[in-house]
């Protein structure tokens, strides 16, 4: 292939097979979970920088997750509206590449901080007392740096390896936004060396990530059992609940598409399409849920946000 012909190569997302038709009535939904998505995590880091109360480890992790959701929501956003809102489904190679280059590094990004917020429950119910010495401000800002840094490197060579590859295939993609192993399978050229690097990536990464947050909660599990008092130990126990909502959000729709593209052959396409969109699509969405629903502190400061806004709009109507 030629570099012109290299150059100009655009793929063509697919949204909801079967479901073309109607498409611009998804666009209403997808609006409204965009909307939730910014609202509920920008409240979040509103919340966790104006309560003094809330600056502790746990809540600048929090703010972390929510700073992470807000990019994987922007990185999908620009192809699914244009998609079901335009019907616009062409992409050109190098905006693809970019897509899929900041969706896959915000993933990781979310699995490293899922593991963090993990490693955060061990410490204040293992060692409590010794909590706020561990994880100081200056750590966890190392700790925010290392995700950065990890994220970033992994990925920079992917899109670099898929720019080199010639594309002579059919340039139909199987979702609405760039994945690495999506537009790789396009390629007409031996992807070996792409595939072992991705498989590499996911290992080195999600996959590591899921087994050190499962050994997290193995061992509060045995610090927990060693709580004489029940209620210490439903409390300890109550400060997790969060957190494994949010890995379960995460992983799960994760591991069924992994499960489904590797075992499930005669799945439907529309199935795949749907576990990608609840893994990208709805953490960022119920994870400021969670928290808020599990959270004392971030429910009072957002009550009162809601109380005080009453207050001025009485006020207001009264003169």
């Amino acid at each position: 292939m030629s570099g012109s012909n290299h150059t100009n190569t655009s793929f063509f997302l697919t949204g909801i097979p079967g479901l073309e038709a109607v498409h611009v009535w998804f666009s209403i939904p997808l609006c409204a979970m965009y909307v939730a998505t910014l609202a509920g995590n920008s409240l979040i880091l509103w919340v966790v920088k104006v309560e003094p109360a809330l600056h502790q480890p746990m809540y600048y992790f929090l703010s972390m997750l929510a700073m992470t959701d807000l990019g994987l929501s922007a990185s999908t956003l620009p192809t699914m509206l244009t998609i079901y809102m335009l019907g616009h489904r062409e992409v050109t190679l190098d905006i693809c590449l970019a897509q899929l280059f900041f969706i896959h590094s915000f993933s990781i990004m979310e699995s490293s901080v899922l593991l963090t917020m993990a490693f955060d429950r061990f410490v204040a119910i293992s060692n409590p007392l010794r909590y706020g010495t561990i994880l100081t401000s200056p750590r966890i800002a190392i700790v925010g740096l290392a995700i950065l840094v990890r994220s970033i490197s992994l990925h920079i060579p992917a899109p670099i390896m898929l720019k080199k590859l010639p594309y002579c295939q059919s340039h139909l993609l199987s979702h609405s936004y760039c994945l690495h192993p999506d537009v790789m399978k396009l390629a007409c050229a031996d992807t070996h060396i792409n595939s072992a690097y991705g498989l590499f990536v996911v290992l080195s990464t999600l996959g590591v990530d899921s087994v050190l947050i499962v050994l997290s909660y193995v061992l509060i599990l045995q610090t927990v059992l060693t709580i004489a008092s029940k209620a210490e130990r439903l409390k300890a126990l109550n400060t997790c609940v969060s957190h494994i909502c949010s890995v379960l959000l995460f992983y799960t729709p994760m591991i069924g598409l992994s499960m489904i593209h590797r075992f499930g052959k005669q799945a439907s396409p529309c199935s795949r399409v749907l576990l990608s969109y609840l893994h990208f699509l709805t953490p960022p969405v119920l994870n400021p849920v969670v928290y808020t629903i599990k959270t004392k502190q971030i429910q009072q400061r957002m009550l009162r946000l809601f109380w005080s806004g009453r207050t001025v709009v009485r006020d207001t109507q009264g003169h």
